[in-house]
């Protein structure tokens, strides 16, 4: 028998959550329960018309003890830890790059896709970089090297891609996306070992030129994107700066 194995179609997806936890909250939520409650089951399927549509109701019923092979989910709805902030996309030079090699008809097709609230998904959250990653078609900074006051900071480079990409995705979510940046790395004369690829670490001397990298970055992006708060966030575990 023919089996169709239908897979959910995401290009990037970002889950942010806030960092705050509740210690107790069994006195303050209020009571749940599943009776007269419904489950709609929507799909999002390759090689199919599904896109994000409604193809089954389920309805709540009396479980046992599950199988050890059954994929089964514990929900405890009288504790709580982490504040659910949105679901988003990665905005880097790769997708902005491809977004524009695409035709009007379809980048529209994109954005609606992903940021409208109502015929799309609805993203909520993007994060994009702060100078090249893994995800950039070639090497940049925002400064010329050996420049530790800075005065030759520029994001010229992203002018042409990244944030008109930003701006649209922008547009088509309503006017307001919760924006996030990352640094993958350092411009390489800040490391100790002179390279933005294959770890090392920013040298003690440059600890205020970086944070100064991010507080220009910010700023010139607010004024571009023309909106009201841009998060940077530092990359933890392994990658080091």
């Amino acid at each position: 028998m023919k089996k169709n194995i239908f897979f959910t179609a995401i290009i990037v997806s970002l889950i942010s959550c806030s960092d705050k936890k509740d210690e107790d909250t069994t006195n303050k939520l209020p009571s749940f329960s599943t009776e007269g409650k419904k489950v709609v089951v929507y799909t999002t399927a390759d090689s199919t018309d599904y896109r994000l549509s409604a193809t089954d109701t389920l309805e709540f019923t009396e479980k046992g003890q599950p199988f050890e092979n059954e994929v089964s989910v514990f929900v405890d709805p009288d504790k709580t830890f982490q504040t659910y902030f949105g679901t988003g996309a990665a905005l880097t030079d790769a997708s902005a790059e491809t977004f524009y090699k695409l035709p009007k008809e379809k980048q529209q097709e994109v954005l609606t896709a992903f940021f409208d609230k109502d015929k799309g998904i609805g993203y909520t959250v993007a994060r994009t970089n702060i100078n090249s990653c893994d995800f950039s078609s070639d090497m940049y900074t925002y400064v010329a090297d050996n420049d530790k006051e800075l005065k030759t900071f520029n994001i010229e480079h992203d002018r042409k891609y990244k944030i008109p990409f930003i701006k649209e995705a922008m547009k088509a979510a309503g006017g307001k996306l919760n924006l996030f940046a990352s640094p993958w790395s350092p411009p390489a004369w800040m490391k100790d070992n002179n390279n933005m690829l294959q770890g090392g670490k920013l040298k003690p001397e440059y600890f205020n030129s970086w944070a100064l990298y991010y507080t220009k970055f910010i700023k010139m992006n607010r004024w571009l994107l023309n909106v009201g708060k841009v998060v940077c966030t530092l990359h933890k575990k392994k990658q080091t700066f």
